[in-house]
């Protein structure tokens, strides 16, 4: 009797489609691939070649944001990340009650399904994605309500990271200006870190801490979204991660040791922001693309284009 050959991992073959996926994510890794680049690389492979780990890719990308998030934190300061977010309180308060009117009325004009209407809302009022995903369990959203609505978001989101540095620049906002702008205006935090990244080093620094300020809202959203749906008995999922961000800023303020090695750790989570970006352009297949549909998209461009507008004449008119 013939025993079967045990087969490692080695021998299982590679597909051309694999080779090219993997070739591109280790290039991510290196200096040379910014956040834009990185993201359009992701945009190409969705459409020419296809994402061969589809099935892993939500869980990649919101883990490995996570880890890059708390990573920057090891690149700030708790002093001026404590001026950024007071400058910031009014704008984020003022620019999520806003957008979370303005979506509603929009929904209700477009007759757009209420729920997906909600999620585009709170994607675009706090932090894209990560609201989505937090939010959409509390109204009890189904999977092709929450798809449309990370489209709606994803699509914008990657439009953003490559426009708002060249509006910046021609605009000539300060580092501080455009740190608020791309925190309020941009929807997801990797798209606000990749675009401020890109802008500046004290523009990373306030955006980061604004967006951050800004996500522990999905607290209360979600909250306030139990009662609007009569959904008491939902768990929230609370953003722990922002957590371990204040601890390594604590650190890097206060301990020498940390201060030593922290520009090795910015830099590997500079490098994981980019590797964030090329996965989200690789879940942008052109079937994604097609099941966000006219209304939806078109509430999201309003929205964004409004809370864009906005926060932009008040942070040129009221801040420094």
């Amino acid at each position: 009797m013939q025993i079967p050959e045990k087969k490692s991992l080695l021998d299982k073959s590679i597909t051309t489609r694999e080779l090219i996926f993997l070739l591109a994510f280790v290039l991510c890794l290196s200096p040379f691939i910014t956040p834009p680049i990185g993201l359009l690389m992701g945009l190409v492979i969705a459409q020419f070649i296809g994402h061969p780990y589809l099935h892993l890719n939500h869980k990649a990308t919101h883990l490995l944001l996570q880890i890059s998030v708390v990573g920057l934190g090891f690149g700030m300061n708790v002093s001026s990340a404590l001026q950024a977010g007071k400058e910031g309180l009014v704008f984020t308060i003022a620019s999520i009650v806003g957008t979370l009117v303005i979506g509603y009325f929009m929904g209700k004009l477009m007759k757009i399904d209420k729920r997906t209407s909600y999620l585009i809302s709170t994607g675009t009022a706090i932090c894209g994605g990560s609201a989505i995903a937090a939010i959409s369990p509390v109204i009890k959203a189904e999977e092709k309500q929450i798809s449309v609505a990370l489209g709606t978001i994803f699509i914008l989101n990657s439009i953003a990271l490559f426009l708002f540095p060249i509006v910046g620049h021609a605009l000539e906002l300060s580092q501080t200006q455009f740190g608020l702008w791309s925190a309020i205006a941009i929807h997801d935090t990797s798209s606000v870190v990749g675009a401020a990244n890109k802008f500046g080093p004290q523009a990373l620094e306030v955006a980061t801490t604004i967006k951050l300020a800004r996500a522990l809202w999905i607290i209360p959203i979600a909250l306030l979204s139990t009662i609007l749906f009569e959904n008491k008995g939902s768990r929230i999922k609370i953003p722990y991660f922002i957590g371990l961000f204040i601890i390594a800023m604590i650190a890097n303020t206060y301990s020498p040791l940390v201060q030593q090695y922290s520009h090795y750790l910015t830099a590997m989570a500079k490098s994981g922001l980019t590797l964030t970006l090329f996965l989200i352009g690789c879940g942008l297949s052109q079937k994604v693309l097609r099941s966000v549909g006219i209304k939806p998209l078109l509430q999201g461009i309003v929205l964004w284009i409004l809370i864009s507008l906005a926060s932009l004449w008040a942070i040129t008119t009221f801040s420094v």
